[in-house]
C-alpha cells in the first residue's frame, strides 16, 4: 500500500513520516538545475519525470513492505492547479502539466496513491511550526500558506473519485497498517484523472 502525506509547508509532513518508522520516499530536493518558467512544456516534462521517478521508487519499496509513505504526492499536478487558483501562475502551465501527467498515467509511470493523508493546519499553527523549525528556511512559506484552501479542494475532489481514500489528519502509524484500506482499483487509469478534473472547480 502506498500512502501519500500532503499539506502546506510546515504542516508537519516530514516530521510525521520520519517518526512513523515506515519506509519513506523523501520529498524532492531542488538541485538548482530545474527549468525556469520561460518554457512551460520543458517545465512540465521535467516535473513529470521527477515525479514518475518518485512513484517508481514507492512501487519498488512496496514490493517488500506492506506500507510505504511518500513525503508529498508524486502526482504533484495539484501544485500548478493551486497556483493558478490563487492567481500566481498561468493556466497554460497547468494545461501542459496535465497533458504530461496524463501521458505518464497512460504509460503506467504515475498513479494515485492508495491512501492520502492530508493535514492542513491553521495559519497560526503553520507559523508556529515554521518558527520552531531551525533546520529549514522555507523561503516560499507565505506563498505556500495561501495554497491551503485550493489544496483542500483538490483532495476533496480526489476523494470523490473513490471515497474513503483520503484522511484529513495524521493518524497513528499503526492505524494505517491495522485499518483495512482497499487498494485503489486502478491507480494509473487516465479516466480516473479525467474524473478528478471534472470534479474540481473550473480554472
Amino acid at each position: 500500500m502506498i500512502v501519500v502525506v500532503e499539506g502546506p509547508s510546515a504542516a508537519g509532513k516530514t516530521t510525521w513520516c520520519h517518526r512513523s518508522g515506515l519506509p519513506v520516499v523523501e520529498e524532492y530536493v531542488p538541485s538548482g538545475r530545474e527549468p525556469d518558467r520561460s518554457d512551460v512544456s520543458a517545465q512540465a516534462a521535467y516535473w513529470t519525470e521527477v515525479n514518475s521517478a518518485r512513484w517508481a521508487a514507492a512501487r519498488k519499496l512496496e514490493m517488500h513492505n506492506p506500507v510505504v509513505l511518500c513525503d508529498t504526492d508524486p502526482v504533484k499536478l495539484h501544485y500548478s492547479w493551486c497556483l493558478n487558483r490563487i492567481g500566481v501562475a498561468p493556466r497554460d502551465r497547468f494545461a501542459e502539466e496535465l497533458a504530461a501527467v496524463r501521458r505518464a498515467f497512460a504509460e503506467d509511470r504515475l498513479g494515485f496513491a492508495d491512501v492520502v493523508v492530508t493535514a492542513i493546519p491553521s495559519m497560526a499553527t503553520l507559523s508556529e511550526h515554521r518558527q520552531a523549525d531551525h533546520t529549514r528556511q522555507r523561503r516560499s512559506f507565505d506563498l505556500h500558506a495561501q495554497l491551503s484552501d485550493p489544496l483542500r479542494q483538490w483532495y476533496h475532489a480526489l476523494d470523490g473519485i473513490e471515497p474513503g481514500h483520503v484522511l484529513w489528519q495524521f493518524p497513528e502509524p499503526s492505524d494505517l497498517q491495522a485499518r483495512l484500506f482497499q487498494p485503489r482499483s486502478e491507480r494509473s487509469d487516465p479516466a480516473r484523472l479525467d474524473r478528478l478534473m471534472s470534479l474540481l472547480p473550473k480554472l
